[in-house]
Formats: structure tokens, sequence, C-alpha cells
């Protein structure tokens, strides 16, 4: 799989060139274009269960999309749903990617949820995250910009969880509240994750649920006739 990502950082979208018979998995609705000579299968990857974990607690689709190439040189084109930066990565080992951030991965990497600390009614910002494990090509897509932090071991940065993308295996992280109770409701800023190295963070510039906080007093209000 060729990946070839444009039209960044604003509204990316990545060109993935397929040989025969190479397959990749997409979240279902990044799909944007594709030439003639792929075909669609649509399953929960891996059974029911899996679906449901990979859903419930990773806040993806259920369902999965695997494309496969009949003909040499097929291009499958996928997008995020919100503007931003699309990366694509050599992967190799694990992963945990941000529920939403994931994209497409050829055929060699693995997708599964694992629990990344509670989602209180506290806050939309609890951490969901995808466990990514295997060797491939790897897409994901950002809120805005990626940004990466390589951690020392021992050496802690603080991230609010509305704005992280992915950390590589080795990292140790918890989420907590902001400060006493008034803090997190007051400062804007809800729940924030600890993470410790060594390893690398990647974190997005903007965040939906700071973006939606803006926008929705400002939608206008419907009135009873």
């Amino acid at each position: 799989m060729q990946t070839e990502v444009l039209y960044g950082p604003a509204y990316a979208a990545a060109k993935l060139t397929l040989a025969q018979g190479e397959t990749v998995r997409a979240e279902a609705g990044s799909m944007l274009a594709m030439s003639a000579g792929i075909t669609l299968e649509t399953s929960t990857q891996g059974g029911i269960l899996k679906g449901l974990k990979r859903s419930v607690l990773g806040g993806e689709s259920f369902f999965m999309n695997t494309f496969t190439a009949q003909t040499a040189g097929a291009e499958l084109w996928v997008a995020p749903s919100l503007p931003g930066d699309v990366v694509a990565w050599p992967h190799q080992g694990t992963l945990y990617v941000q529920s939403g951030s994931y994209v497409a991965s050829s055929s060699g990497i693995d997708i599964d949820s694992n629990w990344g600390g509670a989602k209180t009614f506290f806050s939309r910002e609890g951490l969901f995250m995808l466990k990514v494990v295997g060797q491939g090509e790897l897409v994901l897509s950002s809120y805005g910009a990626i940004h990466a932090v390589d951690l020392q071991p021992g050496q802690t940065y603080t991230v609010d969880t509305g704005h992280m993308v992915a950390w590589t295996e080795g990292i140790q992280y918890n989420v907590r509240k902001v400060g006493s109770w008034k803090s997190t409701f007051l400062s804007g800023e809800g729940l924030v994750c600890d993470l410790t190295g060594p390893g690398r963070i990647y974190i997005q510039t903007r965040s939906q649920s700071a973006f939606l906080d803006w926008l929705i007093p400002r939608l206008p209000q419907q009135t009873g006739s």
C-alpha cells in the first residue's frame, strides 16, 4: 500500500494505491472515492463482541469496511469527518489511539478497543482509546494539526483529554480532573491526562468538544408556535 496525504493541513485526505489482492480496513464512512477494480465488504472485524467493544468502549463504528483491490494500481481515497490533518505512518508494535482519530490501516494491523480511563457525567471528554497492534501502514486524523512530544523516562506531560491523538506503548497515563471540582467546572478544561515516559505522545491543536461548546449557544433556538 502506497499512501499519499494531500490537501493538508486543514482539509487533508489520503490517497491509497493498492497492489492486486491487497486489502485495507477503514472506519465506516471514511471512504471519499475509489477507482474501478475495488470491492467492498462490511463486517464487525472479529465478531459481534469485538465490534461492540470497539463501538461502546472505543467510540468507533460497530462495523468496519474492508476494501480489496482486484487490479494493480487501484486507488482508494479516505478522509476524516472533521477538518484537520491526516498522517500516514509505517507502524510496528502497539499504539493507543484516541477514538475518532483512526481512519484506515493495511491488513497486517489489528484494531481493538481498550478502556482508557473513566468517562463521567461531568465531562464529554472521557478518554476512550483504540489499541492498534501489528505491522503495516496506519492512517490517522486529527482535529487541527498533530504535534509530537518525545518523553524521557520519568518525564510527565499533562494534556487535555480533548486534545489527545495517540501515544506509544510504554507510556504510563492517568486521567484526572483539573484541581478541585470548582476548577474543573469553571476553568473550561474538563479532564486532563498525565502521561509519563518513556515514549512519544501525539496531540491535536484543536478540540471538538471545545468547538461544540462555542457553537451550540450560538445556534438559533426553536420557539413554540
